[in-house]
């Protein structure tokens, strides 16, 4: 086994990599995942690595990780041993070695014990060091033995991906972009600033020169993403960082980028100019996910968020003043130790008080490592799962309620494909709502008008006007 720094590969290497191959990636967890295993397919396409959506062909399988969900290693472990099966009957079936990669956050956490149990990995890789793919996978080859690499490198991997437009994109209108990474927040639940690192930044050129390889391919809505993307301070190539509403600023003067959207934003780094740009820059849409977790002081300090609910609730009331429009979707956790009824209580005010267009809530549950893991005061799952259930139960009829508002109304909708019944359009509404209608093919990559005239549980039925439908 080894780990650090990985050599380049030899140019014998390389020509045995260059027949072709399958690849098959399977990706959990959150926006950043899926870019990060649409990147890790850009630089093993060279060594001759096409993608393929069926696991039984693959010679190569990446299984790229995400550590927030409860008893994340033990799916990782369960996953392996179904991958390993297909390994072994793809072998005796003749078709040599099944190479198997296990990536990310669970990859970074607990790279040792995934080698100790499961022996059969090739190659076990954190986050930060999918550049270094291609050679790692040349070292395996090499040695026959299993390459780690969780370091957290010096230099930054975006120097060293491909000058392409992601594959992910081609054909695609709509496309994630990650700008920012890691976190130096260290809230008390949370494993992200351990397998992601410190808050780092992408310079502006960098983005911007992806971000035009996206539109060039066809994308016309962009989501920038990032642990805390709007602590984003990238390089502006003038000696000073850039914040978010100014790198959103330039995206915005790139002609056939539409829409601009980010997440996740953490409420700390909600600064003024951030609040203005919802106001003066027409392509980011009025949709804006900003996790408070918590309505209760107490829990939040407890938590580690570096904010209360009062100052939650004014950057609320700001951004709202500057776009009417804007609508919000949230996280939450339940459960955290110390959280009595009457804070619990706190944050269904908070929900009442401020309403959600959509929210995402859990049960807390202990990171290994994490401060909150060893606090004591932990919660009783039975009381858990009922404030949950109550919480949930109010985020529903939210959300219901934001998505009948909409009907009578006339919204800009992107259509980006076909629906599943004959002459029907899929498309997004500004909140992010799928949206179906009635109506030709040729609007495919366009945003045009939709009078909205029905709402279901989680989508949104319309007709274009009398122009655009004889389009």
């Amino acid at each position: 086994m080894t780990s650090g720094t990985i050599s380049q590969p030899s140019p014998q290497d390389v020509a045995v990599s260059v027949a072709a191959k399958r690849l098959h990636v399977i990706t959990w967890g959150c926006q950043m995942n899926v870019y990060d295993s649409a990147r890790m397919t850009d630089v093993l396409r060279p060594l001759g690595y096409a993608p393929t959506d069926a696991v039984e062909e693959a010679d190569m399988v990446i299984l790229n990780t995400c550590h927030i969900r409860e008893r994340a290693a033990e799916k990782v472990f369960s996953e392996l041993g179904r991958l390993r099966k297909i390994g072994e009957e793809r072998k005796a079936a003749g078709f040599g070695k099944t190479v198997i990669a296990v990536a990310g956050c669970v990859a970074q956490a607990e790279g040792e014990e995934i080698l100790a149990r499961a022996p059969y990995v090739d190659i076990v890789l954190g986050p930060q060091t999918y550049h270094r793919l291609p050679e790692m996978v040349a070292r395996a080859a090499r040695a026959g033995q299993a390459v780690i690499d969780t370091d957290f490198p010096v230099e930054t991997k975006f120097d060293f991906l491909p000058d392409t437009a992601a594959p992910q994109t081609a054909g695609n209108l709509t496309a994630f972009l990650t700008v920012q990474e890691g976190c130096d927040k260290f809230c008390s639940f949370c494993v992200v600033p351990y397998t992601r690192g410190a808050e780092t930044s992408r310079p502006v050129a960098s983005v911007m020169a992806e971000a035009r390889r996206m539109v060039d391919s066809g994308v016309r809505e962009i989501t920038l993403l990032g642990q805390n993307v709007n602590a984003y301070h990238g390089d502006d190539g003038r000696g000073t960082a850039a914040t978010l509403a100014s790198l959103a600023a330039e995206l915005a003067q790139i002609p056939g980028l539409d829409r601009i959207r980010y997440t996740t934003s953490h409420p700390r780094d909600v600064d003024t100019s951030l609040i203005d740009a919802h106001r003066d820059n027409a392509a980011l849409m009025p949709f804006l996910h900003l996790p408070v977790q918590s309505g209760s002081d107490k829990i939040l300090k407890a938590m580690n968020r570096g904010h209360t609910a009062g100052e939650y609730r004014e950057i609320v009331r700001r951004l709202r003043e500057a776009r009417p429009d804007l609508a919000l979707s949230s996280d939450f956790i339940v459960g955290h130790p110390g959280e009595t009824d009457a804070d619990f209580e706190a944050t269904m005010q908070l929900v009442r008080d401020i309403g959600f267009a959509q929210a995402f809530s859990f049960k807390y549950s202990p990171r290994p490592g994490t401060p909150a893991a060893g606090q004591p005061f932990q919660i009783d799952e039975a009381v858990k799962d009922a404030r949950l259930q109550a919480l949930q139960a109010l985020l529903r009829e939210q959300q219901d309620a934001f998505n009948a508002d909409m009907v009578g109304r006339t919204l800009p909708v992107l259509f980006t494909g076909v629906g599943r019944k004959p002459g029907q359009l899929a498309g997004r509404s500004p909140y992010l709502q799928p949206v179906h209608v009635e109506g030709p093919e040729s609007l495919i990559g366009q945003t045009v008008p939709a009078l909205i005239t029905q709402r279901f549980t989680n989508s949104l039925g319309g007709a274009l006007t009398r122009e655009r439908a004889c389009a």
